[in-house]
């Protein structure tokens, strides 16, 4: 039954309190206020309501401490009945004329033998049943009720009291018009200070605007929202704007670096394929050696293309988060000795060998990993020369597979090592000796090992050698 009845009241609230919300909210949004007029007026509302509220707590409290007053004058009027052997013959109540009114009764009975009230009231009654008012007469307009016993020659009688509080009501209303009409002006002040103080306080708010407003492309790297001062809220949020104005400075400036990369790595395959093609244009259907050399050429240069482009499509996945891997368990010993068999047979003219070649376990996409292993290896072999040689090792490692790929080839220099995670970063080193490449493949091999949740550690020494040691954790339940 109980479940039923909230049931219905909460439906009654749906069709109407919901509709009527609903359009206020609709109201309201299709107007345009200020933050300043905004706080202003909540300002008004609490001030107001906080206002009634004491003024209501200051009406009750005034009132109990006028109609204390008279207690203290009615507590006397029962001494002196206590204290005198007669009922009459003196005078009951001195205090008639400071608004104090008596009926005495037998307290058994309820005989009157008093009285000194000489107007009508009416009882309020509910929680008011002590208070009555006079609609007839102009002198009195409240009156308020207390009843006290006392003992007279082993006599209970009954007093009860009747105030008259309207004077005191109407000081107290006088009171209280004069105190809020200071209030009301003392609100405006608050109001109109405060809308003054809520435009300063809010004055980075139009900063941030209006420097959002400045940004563009062009001009990205010198804009930045004004973060000095006092610290708040608002000196917060334009740190964080700032942040995120550097990192999208640097994202755009990567973008921008990657484009002008990548263009100049396929302008050179282009020239390339474009000479050619001229050079059979000329005297390729008649030259059968320049036809032979122009087709194998092209072919080389088309395939050096392909591999660039498909580097840069994978990169172009993970930068959209649309690269997906397929894990799965597998073994990774056989991937690795299927390398090592494929690295002699390339790299004849290099002395691989495998020391260690483990069972290990590994949870992850096999392609993408081989990928990964396939880059570190062919960079061995191609910054290495004749008789140097290749160590690749995959071990078991408390249940974490350790890849090592290590080469006594030419080495890396301190600033090397700092940047060959970098798109399209080669050494000049590298560049002197004319060895092909994009560098683009440590980069596609980091992102790859990353996404395993694995590690790169690199260690070299120039003229030396280098080596690659990647781990690959187990996944731990």
């Amino acid at each position: 039954m109980k479940n039923k009845l909230i049931e219905k009241l909460r439906q009654i609230l749906i069709k109407t309190v919901l509709p009527f919300r609903k359009k206020k909210e609709a109201v309201m949004g299709s107007i345009r206020l200020s933050i300043t007029y905004r706080i202003a007026i909540n300002y008004l509302r609490l001030l107001l309501l906080n206002g009634l509220l004491f003024f209501f707590v200051f009406m009750i409290l005034y009132m109990n401490v006028e109609k204390e007053s008279f207690q203290n004058l009615a507590e006397q009027v029962i001494v002196n009945l206590e204290g005198n052997g007669e009922t009459y013959g003196f005078q009951v109540n001195p205090y008639a004329d400071r608004g104090i009114n008596l009926i005495i009764y037998e307290d058994e009975g309820d005989r009157e033998v008093y009285n000194d009230v000489n107007y009508r009231t009416k009882q309020l009654g509910g929680i008011f049943k002590k208070i009555h008012y006079t609609s007839s007469s102009s002198e009195y307009r409240l009156v308020m009720e207390d009843i006290m016993t006392f003992q007279q020659q082993s006599k209970l009688y009954r007093a009860v009291f009747y105030y008259n509080m309207t004077e005191s009501y109407n000081k107290m209303w006088k009171l209280m018009i004069n105190a809020g009409l200071l209030y009301l002006i003392i609100v405006a002040c608050i109001i109109k200070e405060g809308r003054r103080d809520n435009i300063k306080m809010l004055e980075p708010i139009k900063q941030m605007s209006d420097t959002v407003n400045r940004l563009t492309v062009n001009n990205l790297h010198s804009e930045r929202l004004n973060i000095e001062g006092t610290k708040n809220e608002l000196k917060d949020l334009a740190a964080v704007f700032n942040n995120m104005l550097d990192r999208l400075e640097t994202s755009y400036e990567s973008q921008k670096q990657f484009v002008s990369d990548a263009s100049h790595e396929l302008r050179t395959p282009i020239a390339v394929i474009q000479g050619y093609v001229n050079m059979l244009n000329r005297w390729g259907a008649k030259d059968q050696a320049v036809l032979e050399e122009s087709i194998e050429a092209i072919q080389n240069e088309a395939k050096a293309m392909q591999d660039l482009v498909e580097k840069l499509l994978f990169l172009s996945r993970h930068d959209k988060k649309t690269l997906k891997l397929e894990k799965k368990h597998f073994n990774m010993r056989p991937i690795v000795e299927e390398m090592v068999k494929e690295t002699k047979l390339v790299a004849n003219n290099r002395i691989v060998e495998c020391p260690y070649l483990e069972d290990v376990d590994v949870y992850g996409d096999k392609q993408s990993l081989k990928q990964a292993i396939r880059v570190f290896i062919d960079n061995a072999a191609k910054y290495t020369v004749e008789g140097d040689k290749i160590f690749i090792s995959c071990q078991n490692v408390r249940g974490d597979c350790v890849i090592t790929v290590q080469d006594t080839g030419i080495g890396m220099t301190k600033k090397d090592m700092d940047n060959i995670f970098s798109r399209f970063y080669r050494s000049d080193h590298v560049r002197d000796r004319k060895i092909d490449g994009h560098g683009l493949g440590l980069s596609i091999a980091k992102l790859i090992i990353i996404a395993h949740t694995g590690r790169i550690k690199v260690r070299s020494q120039y003229k030396k050698g280098t080596s690659f040691i990647v781990t690959i954790p187990r996944i731990r339940y």
